[in-house]
C-alpha cells in the first residue's frame, strides 16, 4: 500500500499542467473532488461519471482554493486528464471517432454528450476509498498546489452548495428561477445550469417515490440507477424551468411520447391519448391509461402547474393538426 502511495504521490506531482500564466489549478480541484465524493459515497467504483455532486464539489474547492484568473470549467480537466497515465475516457457510442480527434473541450454540456464517463485506475481509487491513503492524497494535492490558500479549504461548503440548489428546484417559483438562469446563461455558467439539471433529474423521481405518474411503474433499484425518467412539462429550452412544479415522472416509453405530443395530461390531472397512431393490442400499450388520473406527490404545491399542462395541452393539439 505504501509502495502505490508513493507511486501516485510522484505522478500528483507531476501532473501535467499549463503553467504558462501561473499552474493551472483545473487537474488538482478535480481529484480534490473525486476523493471528497469517494469520500462521501457519491463515487462508488473507479467510474467517475460527470454527476452534480461532482460539479458541487469542484466549483465549491475552486471556490475556496483558487486564487489566479484560470477560469472555473470542470470539462477542461475532465477531458485533458487523458493525457495522464491513472485516467481514460469512455466515449459515449458512436463518439469514439469524435473524441479522438477532439483537442480540447470547455464546454459541460458538449463533453456530457462526448463522454460517459471517465476511468481511473483501480489501485489509485483503492487508494481513495482507504481514509489513510485518502487522507495523504488530499493533504498532497493541498500542500502541492494550494500552499497559500489550503488553510480555507473545507468539504461541507459542496454539500451546502447542493442543498441550496436543491431547495432552489423544491420551492422557488419559476419567475424568479427563470430570471436566475438567464443570468448564468449571460454568464456563460453551463456548469451551474448543468448541475441545475442534474439534480432535477434526481428530485423529481425522489418526490414522486421513484414511480411513473401514469403508469405506476415503481423500481427500486439497489444500485444507483433509476428507471424512471424526470420529464419536463414544458421543455427547458423555452422554460427556463427546472422548478418541482414544472416536472412529472414517466416511464422512458410515456417520456418519449409526452416529449412527442402523442399524449397530454390535462388540467384535472386526465391522461389524454393521441388518436393519430395506431398500436397493437399489448400488455404495454399507451391506450390502456387514456382518462386515468395520474398519480400526484403527496404535498399539493409539488403538483404540476397547471399553466404548464396548460402549454403542453395547446402543444398535444397542434401535433393533432399537424
Amino acid at each position: 500500500m505504501k509502495e502505490k502511495l508513493q507511486k501516485y504521490l510522484i505522478i500528483f506531482k507531476k501532473l501535467r499542467v499549463d503553467r504558462s500564466h501561473g499552474i493551472a489549478p483545473h487537474k488538482p480541484i478535480l481529484l480534490l473532488s473525486i476523493l471528497q465524493n469517494v469520500k462521501n459515497g457519491s463515487i462508488s467504483n473507479n467510474q467517475i461519471y460527470i454527476t452534480p455532486e461532482l460539479i458541487s464539489a469542484f466549483k465549491s474547492s475552486w471556490g475556496q482554493l483558487v486564487i489566479t484568473n484560470h477560469v472555473c470549467k470542470m470539462a477542461l480537466p475532465f477531458f485533458h486528464m487523458r493525457s495522464e497515465v491513472f485516467w481514460k475516457l469512455i466515449p459515449r457510442p458512436d463518439q469514439e471517432s469524435v473524441l479522438d480527434i477532439a483537442t480540447s473541450i470547455s464546454s459541460i454540456n458538449v463533453l456530457n454528450a462526448m463522454v460517459d464517463h471517465a476511468l481511473i485506475e483501480e489501485d489509485l481509487f483503492l487508494l481513495m476509498q482507504n481514509p489513510e491513503t485518502g487522507y495523504a492524497l488530499m493533504q498532497f494535492l493541498l500542500d502541492e498546489y494550494f500552499p497559500l490558500s489550503r488553510k480555507y479549504y473545507s468539504v461541507k461548503d459542496y454539500s451546502e452548495h447542493l442543498q441550496e440548489v436543491e431547495d432552489k428546484i423544491l420551492n422557488e417559483s419559476a419567475e424568479v428561477y427563470r430570471r436566475e438562469i438567464k443570468e448564468l446563461l449571460q454568464e456563460g455558467n453551463d456548469d451551474e445550469i448543468f448541475l441545475r439539471g442534474g439534480l432535477f433529474k434526481k428530485e423529481i423521481p425522489r418526490i414522486y417515490n421513484n414511480t411513473c405518474c401514469i403508469s405506476g411503474y415503481h423500481v427500486d433499484a439497489l444500485i444507483n440507477v433509476s428507471m424512471i425518467d424526470a420529464c419536463h412539462i414544458r421543455p427547458f429550452s423555452s422554460s427556463f424551468d427546472d422548478t418541482i412544479s414544472n416536472g412529472i415522472t414517466l416511464c422512458p416509453n410515456l417520456h418519449r411520447a409526452f416529449d412527442r405530443g402523442l399524449i397530454t395530461i390535462d388540467t384535472n390531472y386526465n391522461v389524454i391519448i393521441s388518436k393519430l397512431f395506431i398500436e397493437h393490442d399489448h400488455p404495454f400499450s399507451i391506450r390502456q391509461f387514456a382518462g386515468k388520473k395520474i398519480l400526484l406527490p403527496q404535498q399539493e404545491k409539488y403538483w404540476p402547474n397547471l399553466d404548464n399542462l396548460e402549454w403542453h395541452n395547446l402543444f398535444f393539439e397542434g401535433k393533432q393538426k399537424s
